[in-house]
């Protein structure tokens, strides 16, 4: 990579680039996202029956059922350690796997809407209730959560981030935030096209 190239994807990667006054750069987004709480438990409910968890949330049947869970999306399906699939939840829990790393070059956004969607569905089942995991809870899962967030119900990512940290501490690798900044800018500009028609 020449140094050039170099340097306009590390000032793409703080976001200075992709900037809007709406749009807060990487660097605020890390800085909001070190105001959250210090810990955080194996699942927190981080929007009304919408829960984030970690791997021994999501192999532990019983801790589901206490939650009332129903539905499981993994973003850390096929990971090492991961057990999640169909057969292991069997009838009880209906489950949908993201094979998604959690690395900054690692394109996430390509499932935004697939499992915005899946979310949504899940939510919209009387008493559905679902677990959104990775391995620790804190970057895929957070990330698909902030889309779904901003996709499904208006909120800003600084409003959806701030929403999220009252009840988790979440930290989206910074190749994750330039994509959840990226997706802003285009719902930005579909609603501006929507309200022009």
């Amino acid at each position: 990579m020449m140094a050039e190239e170099s340097v306009a994807l590390s000032k793409d990667l703080e976001g200075s680039e992709t900037s809007t006054p709406e749009t807060p750069t990487v660097k605020v987004l890390e800085e909001l996202l070190n105001t959250g709480r210090p810990s955080c438990n194996h699942a927190d409910e981080v929007w009304p029956n919408l829960f984030i968890g970690d791997l021994a949330v999501a192999h532990n049947k019983e801790e589901l059922r206490k939650h009332g869970i129903t539905h499981i999306l993994n973003a850390a399906h096929n990971a090492c350690g991961s057990k999640g699939n169909q057969a292991f939840y069997g009838k009880e829990f209906c489950y949908h796997g993201i094979a998604a790393d959690d690395f900054p070059d690692f394109d996430l956004s390509i499932y935004f809407r697939s499992a915005s969607e899946y979310i949504h569905k899940a939510l919209s089942v009387p008493n559905g209730k679902i677990l959104v995991h990775c391995i620790l809870g804190k970057s895929r899962s957070a990330t698909l959560v902030l889309a779904y967030l901003m996709m499904h119900h208006n909120l800003s990512l600084a409003a959806a981030v701030e929403r999220v940290l009252q009840s988790r501490a979440i930290f989206p690798n910074r190749g994750f935030l330039k994509q959840l900044q990226d997706l802003e800018l285009k719902l930005r500009h579909k609603r501006k096209l929507c309200q022009l028609q």
